[in-house]
């Protein structure tokens, strides 16, 4: 009796995973909103834009290689030079370049632009996966059509946001101004500050990102312990800045951290916006697959919108909330074509399915999986 009445409760209280899944990618949206703000806030205080990376991978590192020793023990294949080369090169794309353009673009933006920009990712890598023909577009079906439109809008709307900035719309601070210079903002001084050069860094920051979602999948299926390809990334990266900033970065002051504020900013954005985001999105990614992930990028750029113009007074531009909501559109019909292509395969093919597929492979999977690639990349982490 007291086992019937303790697995009832157990029932009772059980999460669903659903739930759970839901749940956790709140909690990454959130801490990655929070990253662009507090980046936003180390950037005004005059930090490097080569050092922070490179404190903050070293953070990130020591906090995922411990994990990713431990719980990736069994499936960790030996590394061999091929494998070594490969992370190396990952990590320059993934990390090094990704976190340089976005700390320039950064620095010449916004906090909301900076995540509103990132909505472009799942359809760059639709792009780049269907020129590298990992990808195929069916334009006599729906979903082809689906993610070919919402293509062309984020790209519009990238090409929107760069181009034109026009007037402000929103000033918590003020009534809307007419300010002509490239940055308005009620925090930092524009002076020195480029929109233009900002978007197109956080352009490549988008593709960077994308390439390495791209890339990545090849190696996974080699080298499925993610955990430990990560902290491989991030090592190399940690190398790669550290080898940048030490032939830039000459004057030490520029090293030496100079306030508990900057201390805060290298803890959060090293152990929240690195190490906490890379294990929620593969856990994430392995329950409810790389789409369910993309689905939530929204949630991040308003969000981060809120956050910047309480904590920062952020003022919003006409360009940007257009350029934002094409690129949010955009995310929004790659999706629906994405899960509309997977229904169509399912329904053609269900035994080879990608959701039972991974059932197969682990039974513990969710049965939400929905690739953001095909099947042959539908491992890659968005």
């Amino acid at each position: 009796m007291a086992e019937l009445n303790s697995a009832s409760v157990t029932r009772m209280f059980r999460v669903p995973e659903r739930a759970k899944l839901h749940m956790a990618m709140t909690v990454f949206q959130l801490g990655y909103a929070g990253n662009h703000v507090i980046m936003r806030v180390a950037l005004n205080m005059g930090v490097s834009k080569l050092v922070f990376p490179f404190y903050r991978n070293i953070l990130a590192l020591l906090a995922l290689a411990p994990f990713a020793y431990f719980l990736e023990k069994k499936k960790r294949p030996p590394l061999t030079i091929s494998f070594l080369i490969q992370f190396f090169l990952l990590g320059f794309i993934g990390i090094t370049l990704n976190q340089g353009f976005y700390i320039f673009g950064l620095d010449n933006t916004s906090p909301t632009l900076a995540s509103a920009t990132e909505n472009s990712v799942p359809a760059v890598t639709f792009i780049m996966a269907a020129l590298l023909r990992m990808e195929q577009v069916n334009l006599t079906r729906k979903d082809g059509i689906a993610k070919v439109i919402g293509t062309l809008a984020s790209v519009a709307g990238a090409l929107v946001i760069t181009l034109y900035q026009g007037p402000t719309v929103y000033s918590p601070n003020s009534t809307p101004s007419n300010k002509t210079g490239f940055l308005s903002f009620g925090f930092g001084d524009a002076k020195g500050k480029n929109w233009t050069v900002g978007c197109l860094c956080l352009i490549g920051h988008s593709l960077c990102w994308s390439s390495w979602i791209v890339l990545q999948a090849p190696v996974l299926k080699k080298y499925p312990a993610r955990l430990s390809f990560v902290s491989y990334a991030c090592f190399f990266a940690v190398m790669q800045f550290g080898a940048i900033a030490g032939c830039i970065e000459t004057d030490s002051r520029v090293w030496q951290v100079q306030s508990a504020s900057e201390v805060f900013t290298i803890l959060y954005s090293g152990l929240i916006g690195s190490a906490m985001v890379f294990a929620i999105q593969i856990w994430v990614v392995d329950r409810g697959g790389p789409l369910f992930v993309s689905m939530y990028l929204p949630l991040q750029t308003l969000l981060a919108a809120l956050m910047a113009t309480v904590t920062l007074g952020e003022e919003f531009y006409l360009g940007g909330i257009i350029g934002a909501a094409l690129i949010i559109a955009g995310l929004y019909l790659v999706i629906l074509g994405k899960s509309q292509e997977s229904k169509f395969v399912s329904e053609k093919d269900p035994i080879y399915s990608m959701s039972e597929k991974n059932q197969v492979e682990d039974p513990g999977q969710s049965s939400f999986i929905q690739p953001l690639l095909s099947s042959a990349t539908g491992k890659s982490v968005a």
